[in-house]
């Protein structure tokens, strides 16, 4: 049978029996848990489970603003300008 836990109870309260110069030198001696994350390759290890691994290069085109749009200030996406929610401002109409 599964154990519930109440969250709302109030936590009683932990005392810890350290004196300072034991926490003092626990603080001192090196940790061995201390890992260097450039020596590590976290890309190449992690994978989803049921995705596709993809061997080729993916490219997009970049196609620039044009005349007739404008970037909204608060979503940053770029929008046609009958988009715009006040004529001079730039800010879309789904963020006004």
């Amino acid at each position: 049978m599964a154990t519930t836990t109440d969250y709302d109870a109030p936590r009683g309260s932990v005392v810890e029996d350290d004196s300072l110069e034991e926490l003092q030198a626990r603080r001192q001696t090196p940790s061995s848990a201390v890992l260097d994350v450039d020596d590590l390759d976290i890309a190449e290890s992690f994978t989803l489970a049921g995705a596709e691994q993809l061997d080729e290069e993916l490219t997009v085109t970049v196609v620039p603003m044009q005349l007739d749009e404008f970037r909204c200030e608060r979503c940053f996406l770029v929008r046609h300008r009958n988009q715009r929610s006040q004529p001079g401002r730039d800010v879309c109409r789904d963020c006004s």
